[in-house]
């Protein structure tokens, strides 16, 4: 059926040979996700929705249509009922990962995938999806994107990406203080070391080289944002090559001569190679030492000399309190996004879980979705001239 020049509407034909309202449909996904792209000025309940829908097509394609409303009606109100349990039951639940496979973050996200789904109520099956790029930001925007909203998605990204959203918030776009925290199953421990080839032997031997070849998957990643800091705060010599996908790349990348060393988790580094002495530590930037890192190893913090360099440490490197964070997007159901969370909370202290990552060598330290709100606070309340300065520095 034609339809006026000036409509705002789209109309597509159906299977049945009916016309259906893009428009109006799209109002009742409003409901569900008011936050989405088109919604902002739509204020009608469901109820509202579908009785104009099912007016609009009576008089412009017949009563056949009224019958495709009623059943989109009916399946949005079914959904909005079903507990989380049955909800579940009927769903796959997924994973996205901001980095590539067999890194830190791959790696203990796989490990929560094999055994939330047992605290889920409905059971779901559990996969993964590595959405890597742009140093987590695309699984990100693929989250508040067009991902589903029903729940049913937990992303893990690197929370670094926090303090470069304080600096460049049009460039991120993406505004933290609405996502949903789940939690996290790992602080911060980021370091930096050399790869043993290079001959360097401690943190003087670095602050001596004439230049020091470091790695980052991208702006506004722990390893960046860390290697910028040895160069502006420290003068170390750092050249960084940009655009790597994760910290397995990275490492074959210095096995291969084409990288000095870089700055990470230590829980991403490889417990034979720490064992066989292949790195050299050189700075840790978490103050509380995790086990298994060298004592000898300095805390960037006490190699500060300055009060204004020591607050814009503190600003950098505090969303490393998130470690490897997990979220939901802010427009998920309440009761579904109350489940996972409640699911995350029984896995971290899951038997089967606590002794998987024993036998992997996976340390945890479990932040819950309440102290994860409180940490992005704490962050959001920095001084704004600070957070100019670190900006800067962070370039």
């Amino acid at each position: 059926m034609p339809q006026a020049p000036h409509s705002q509407s789209l109309f597509i034909r159906s299977r049945l040979g009916l016309c259906v309202d893009l428009d109006h449909i799209q109002a009742i996904a409003c409901t569900k996700n008011p936050r989405q792209a088109g919604c902002r000025e739509r204020n009608m309940d469901t109820s509202q929705v579908c009785v104009q829908l099912r007016a609009r097509l009576a008089v412009r394609i017949g009563v056949g249509a009224v019958m495709v409303a009623g059943l989109v009606c009916a399946s949005h109100v079914a959904s909005h009922a079903q507990t989380p349990a049955e909800f579940y039951k009927a769903n796959r639940f997924s994973i996205v990962i901001g980095y590539s496979v067999g890194g830190g973050f791959d790696q203990y996200a796989r490990l929560l995938s094999r055994h939330i789904g047992r605290h889920i109520p409905g059971n779901p099956p559990v996969i993964v999806q590595n959405a890597p790029g742009a140093g987590s930001l695309t699984a990100l925007r693929r989250l508040e994107g067009n991902l589903p909203k029903d729940g049913t998605v937990l992303a893990t990204f690197n929370p670094f990406l926090i303090s470069e959203a304080m600096f460049n918030p049009e460039k991120i776009g993406v505004d933290f203080g609405s996502v949903a925290w789940v939690g996290s199953i790992m602080r911060n421990s980021t370091i930096c070391f050399a790869w043993h080839a290079t001959g360097i032997k401690d943190w003087n031997d670095l602050l001596k080289r004439d230049e020091f070849v470091m790695g980052a998957t991208g702006k506004g990643t722990s390893s960046y944002t860390s290697s910028s800091l040895l160069r502006e705060i420290f003068g170390v010599k750092v050249r960084q090559i940009i655009g790597f996908p994760g910290s397995a790349d990275k490492q074959l990348a210095m096995e291969r001569g084409e990288l000095d060393g870089e700055c990470g988790a230590w829980t991403s580094l490889s417990p034979e190679m720490v064992r066989d002495k292949k790195y050299t530590m050189l700075v840790r930037f978490t103050p509380v030492r995790v086990a298994g890192m060298p004592e000898d190893m300095p805390f960037a913090g006490d190699l500060v000399t300055s009060a204004e360099h020591k607050a814009i440490l503190d600003i950098i490197t505090a969303p490393g309190e998130l470690g490897r964070p997990f979220i939901m997007s802010g427009s998920v159901p309440q009761d579904r996004l109350a489940a996972v969370r409640g699911a995350f909370n029984a896995t971290t202290i899951d038997k089967a879980f606590l002794d998987e990552a024993e036998r992997l060598q996976m340390p945890l330290s479990i932040v819950d979705s309440t102290d994860a709100t409180a940490a992005l606070k704490r962050i959001h309340a920095f001084p704004r001239e600070y957070v100019a300065k670190a900006a800067k520095m962070a370039e």
